[in-house]
């Protein structure tokens, strides 16, 4: 393998860790590479975001590596959090949102286990939008959190109830998944022409 493609395999790896990041070893375990090669890549990668003014770095946290944001560009994040409509769900917390709709009560490795990557970023972000909440525990090894759909996520799609979620046809797994999340992008963007509508004539 080439350097190049090292590096660019890593940074997909980096991308897919998420939060949890990931260590030189399993790095290396995963490329095939060597260590020293490894750490050469990832400094590489590290070295082209900062000098191209990139708005991501790679950064070292108890030993793993993980993309993390710039600190000074902090105050837009919070405005883009506290921005209603569909720009302040990413793509994730809707695929994660749209499985604990149809789904719920649901625990995060199930949820991980539809979605085939890991979820908990974006649980986190549902959970402090109160679009989802502990709804109790699972009675399994560990007593894992179910989670649910909040009465703030009926408000935000416009729903009179969970019934009124629209149906699914699909039946395959992925198809379905990609169906379901489409039809709440549909339903949010309809709600929120219809809250433009009312503010026009207003």
């Amino acid at each position: 393998m080439d350097f190049p493609s090292l590096k660019s395999i890593i940074e997909g790896l980096l991308f897919m860790a998420g939060d949890e990041g990931i260590g030189v070893k399993q790095l290396a375990e995963i490329t095939e590479a060597d260590l020293e090669l490894i750490k050469d890549a990832v400094e590489q990668l590290r070295s082209e975001l900062a000098v191209g003014g990139r708005g991501i770095r790679i950064a070292e946290v108890a030993g793993a590596y993980r993309f993390t944001t710039l600190p000074e560009h902090a105050v837009y994040f919070e405005r883009m959090a506290y921005t209603p409509g569909r720009q302040s769900l990413s793509q994730a917390a809707l695929e994660t949102l749209s499985i604990v709709a149809y789904r719920q009560p649901i625990t995060r490795v199930e949820i991980e286990e539809i979605r085939g990557v890991k979820s908990e970023r974006a649980l986190h972000s549902l959970v402090n939008k109160d679009l989802i909440e502990e709804v109790g525990r699972a009675e399994a090894i560990g007593r894992p959190i179910l989670y649910g759909t909040t009465k703030s996520f009926l408000d935000y799609f416009g729903l009179a109830g969970l019934g009124a979620l629209p149906e699914p046809s699909s039946v395959d797994e992925q198809a379905l998944l990609e169906e379901q999340t489409q039809m709440l992008f549909e339903k949010l963007d309809s709600v929120q022409i219809t809250l433009d509508e009312y503010k026009v004539k207003e």
